[in-house]
């Protein structure tokens, strides 16, 4: 079964909601159309260090934050299908999906999965994997509990990211080209940090994506 006949009788059961204002909408669609039109996609130039290449589908502003913190909030809906399928569409556009191998989720804690009761992180990719057909891998894990990035110094960020993930599988990704997603992006360091220790541990290629990216402070 396909995925797009088995959310089609899904929505039969549970119609489908905009994950922004909660109203029904069509089994296909991703928000309602007063929403859409209020989303902002990200047209910047942002740099992933030692990355091949960073992609992201909207701006992280309060149009697009109701469907992202339901997911954080473990309350999932519509909300990793409506925003893996701009993803997906910016991916393919840039030509990125037709040169991956493997896709990697950004890990937590297993605290902190268990606590929040999902990794958004993990419901993304395995939409980009339903829609690309690209298999999932969970070769990085998360070791440690670190502070939110963006409260932190650039020199704090480092330290609090060191030794905070491990490759588990390196034969796995050796020679492999991966894709690390995340839901947000608002510094890049913990995607350069992913990006660092998948180098290290033989991928040939490592991009980075996120469905939402924050804006640039001028």
């Amino acid at each position: 079964m396909g995925p797009e006949l088995k959310r089609s009788i899904l929505h039969l059961l549970y119609p489908t909601r905009c994950p922004v204002c909660g109203d029904f909408i069509g089994a296909q669609d991703c928000f309602c159309a007063e929403c859409q039109e209020k989303l902002k996609k990200w047209e910047g130039d942002f740099t992933i260090p030692g990355a091949d290449s960073f992609t992201a589908a909207y701006v992280y502003d309060d149009a697009v934050s109701p469907a992202i913190m339901l997911m954080k909030d473990g309350i999932v809906g519509n909300s990793d299908y409506a925003l893996a399928s701009e993803l997906s569409k910016r991916l393919k556009e840039n030509g990125i999906t037709e040169h991956i191998d493997l896709l990697q989720p950004v890990p937590m804690t297993a605290e902190a999965v268990l606590k929040r009761s999902c990794n958004q992180s993990v419901l993304i990719c395995r939409r980009l994997s339903e829609m690309t057909g690209i298999p999932l891998t969970d070769s990085v894990r998360k070791l440690k509990t670190t502070l939110p990035q963006k409260t932190l110094t650039r020199k704090l960020r480092e330290v609090n990211l060191r030794d905070a993930f491990r490759v588990t599988d390196a034969a796995g990704i050796s020679g492999k080209r991966i894709l690390v997603t995340d839901d947000v992006c608002t510094t890049g360091s913990t995607l350069r940090e992913i990006t660092r220790i998948l180098r290290e541990n033989g991928a040939k290629e490592v991009h980075c994506a996120s469905c939402c990216k924050t804006p640039s402070k001028e």
